[in-house]
């Protein structure tokens, strides 16, 4: 089982958890109360707003109502009313805590990662074929990278190290400063649907 190791060359403020003995299912109907949960909070105005994950792009030079945070993108739909997605058991738990707190949040299959993951700022013409996407172009943009290349944004991940019902070990990254009862509640979710063991990697 490769270890989990970063490497920060951008200015920015991250959490970031390793997640170890995961089980993921297809998406489980006993979650479907914890999404229902969360959906109501957003339509009641009782989370956040999404102005951290704002100036987190703006500090990049990035506008975000052009390329928005995922968090404000999961809160935009449920403002509208759209179907929330249902992709697996642990991408679930990652959208329904963005949405709950705001923060974007990357997830990375270990298994698939080449090396240690690097949070920087992406090159001219960089980019990778994205999740339910042909190309996603990075240049300029904060990214997690490996020894292969780009493999993530706060805005969406790429499918050669998404999270797949196969994924037995992975890292998931808060774009964002999260506090200990989020990190708790997030372990907490993982451990109960994932069926994982989380630990703290950075800071």
């Amino acid at each position: 089982m490769p270890f989990l190791t970063i490497h920060l060359e951008a200015e920015v403020e991250v959490v970031v958890l390793e997640l170890r003995e995961l089980e993921v299912t297809e998406p489980r109907a006993d979650f479907t109360p914890e999404v229902d949960a969360a959906l109501a909070q957003a339509r009641a105005g009782r989370v956040p707003d999404s102005a951290r994950a704002r100036a987190l792009y703006r500090s990049f030079g990035i506008d975000p109502t052009k390329t928005r945070p995922s968090n404000e993108a999961l809160l935009r739909r449920a403002l509208r009313g759209q179907p929330f997605p249902r992709i697996n058991s642990l991408v679930d738990v990652a959208n329904v805590m963005s949405l709950l707190v705001q923060a974007p949040v990357g997830l990375y299959d270990l298994e698939r990662v080449e090396g240690p993951l690097t949070i920087r700022i992406g090159t001219e013409g960089e980019g990778y074929e994205g999740i339910g996407k042909d190309h996603v172009s990075v240049a300029g943009r904060l990214v997690v990278a490996d020894a292969s290349g780009a493999c993530g944004n706060p805005t969406s991940d790429s499918a050669r190290t998404m999270i797949t019902t196969e994924t037995e070990h992975a890292a998931w990254i808060w774009f964002l400063p999260v506090g200990g009862a989020t990190i708790a509640r997030t372990a907490e979710l993982v451990a109960q649907y994932g069926r994982g063991l989380t630990s703290i990697a950075h800071p």
